[in-house]
């Protein structure tokens, strides 16, 4: 069964990395040499921590089997969460979602699997 994995990125980035056929992350992501992913049961919390009241976000959707290197990390929580060890090419998205912000300062999440 194919696991699915989420990162936030700013439209701006994502937009220039359609121009240019790959995502090379943000600049947090560069700054700590790998990209930022959670899965479907940790992106709403890392939401909250990491990009809270941000607007213009997009989810990008990643099967963990079409992309790599991945290393499963900890977090200050002591739960492990996907990293990305690469740039991403942007064919490797098989999803992209506006994620907007709800009423209550919160991101509003499509369905996820």
């Amino acid at each position: 069964m194919t696991r699915f994995l989420y990162h936030m990125a700013r439209r701006a980035e994502w937009e220039q990395a359609e121009a240019e056929g790959i995502y090379r992350g943000s600049a947090d992501d560069r700054r700590d040499g790998f990209m930022h992913f959670s899965t479907a049961e940790q992106v709403a919390e890392s939401a909250s921590r990491h990009r809270a009241g941000q607007s213009d976000l997009l989810l990008i959707v990643v099967a963990e089997d079409g992309a790599g290197p991945w290393r499963w990390e900890a977090a200050r929580s002591g739960d492990l969460f996907p990293h990305l060890y690469a740039d991403l090419p942007v064919k490797a998205a098989v999803g992209i979602h506006d994620l907007p912000l709800g009423d209550d300062g919160r991101h509003v999440f499509p369905p996820l699997v």
